[in-house]
């Protein structure tokens, strides 16, 4: 029970820390897409906000997980943790929103809501979504990003005792 209570951050964590986050991920995306072709592109504002909500999202999640998680542990588990956590929420937060705006995009073709066809379609549109996501939108990940999931995880295992 002691690690469930020391696992819950205080919301000013939860607030300020997604709020950084999401920055640090929306300016990884910004400069990723600055090296591989100059921000040239005709949907850089959804770009943007995609990763920066990916981060805003993931951080609430990640957080009290890696607290969890690094409860009571050694520094090096502690990093462990938080890496973990972090890496993890923010991949699966930025592509579950990439695949809803592509099932969004894909909807007008498919059939009505609810009926066993839109299920099908719904499941493989998602997954192909995902599937494209880690194959090209990882990349705006680094290498900004990673260095800033380092540095964060180094941070948040220093903090925490």
């Amino acid at each position: 029970m002691e690690r469930l209570r020391a696992a819950w951050p205080p919301y000013s964590h939860l607030i300020l820390g997604a709020l950084l986050w999401a920055l640090q991920m929306l300016v990884s995306a910004m400069l990723g897409l600055y090296l591989r072709n100059g921000l040239e592109t005709s949907r850089l504002a959804e770009v943007a906000a995609l990763y920066f909500l990916g981060g805003l999202l993931a951080w609430p999640f990640a957080l009290p997980t890696g607290r969890f998680l690094a409860y009571g542990k050694p520094p090096e588990a502690r990093f462990a943790a938080f890496f973990v956590t972090l890496i993890a929420a923010t991949i699966a937060m930025t592509a579950f929103l990439f695949a809803m705006e592509y099932r969004i995009f894909y909807s007008r073709w498919h059939a009505p809501f609810g009926s066993g066809i839109w299920v099908f379609q719904f499941i493989f549109t998602s997954i192909s979504a995902v599937y494209q996501f880690l194959v090209i939108g990882m990349r705006l990940f680094l290498p900004l990003g990673l260095g800033c999931l380092v540095v964060s995880s180094y941070y948040l295992a220093k903090r925490l005792r």
